[in-house]
């Protein structure tokens, strides 16, 4: 029997039934249209599904989507503010953390968290607070140094 569910995504309300079993990412991707969180292992093994969920990072593929009734959560389609990239998002792109982008989402979303947690976290922080995000293309060290360059801007 569906369960009606009201969340606050990226700054807009939505109210809509669903079912108990439907993982939050796939009412993310099929209900919200949100593509920006991605599917990729389903075991929360890869971060590709990462969401902020009232401000903290977590994997939308280990939750229902009725667990989030009532929570603001944000996307990687609600940090930009239109056509201004956020902090993490330009630091990803001007240091080239990203190849095929598969990953990035989720990557910038732990970031958010990561550098909300710590604004001027170590190498070695850095790579712990992303150990949940996997990528198969870049070999990490771009990743880091764009996390390290978005660690001084304002609104990281």
């Amino acid at each position: 029997m569906p369960h009606t569910i009201k969340l606050h995504i990226n700054g807009t309300e939505r109210t809509d039934p669903v079912e108990p079993r439907l993982l939050l990412i796939h009412y993310l991707r099929e209900t919200a249209g949100l593509t920006g969180p991605h599917i990729g292992c389903e075991t929360s093994a890869c971060g590709a599904c990462t969401v902020l969920l009232d401000g903290r990072a977590i994997k939308a593929c280990t939750m229902f989507a009725v667990q989030a009734d009532g929570c603001h959560i944000v996307t990687i389609e609600g940090l930009a503010a239109g056509d201004r990239l956020d902090p993490v998002q330009e630091a990803f792109w001007n240091e080239h953390g990203l190849q095929c982008g598969f990953c990035t989402p989720g990557m910038i979303l732990s970031a958010k968290q990561l550098l909300a947690d710590n604004p001027h976290p170590t190498d070695q922080e850095i790579r712990h607070g992303l150990a949940g995000n996997l990528c198969r293309c870049t070999g990490y060290q771009h990743i880091v140094n764009a996390v390290r360059a978005a660690a001084g801007k304002a609104g990281a």
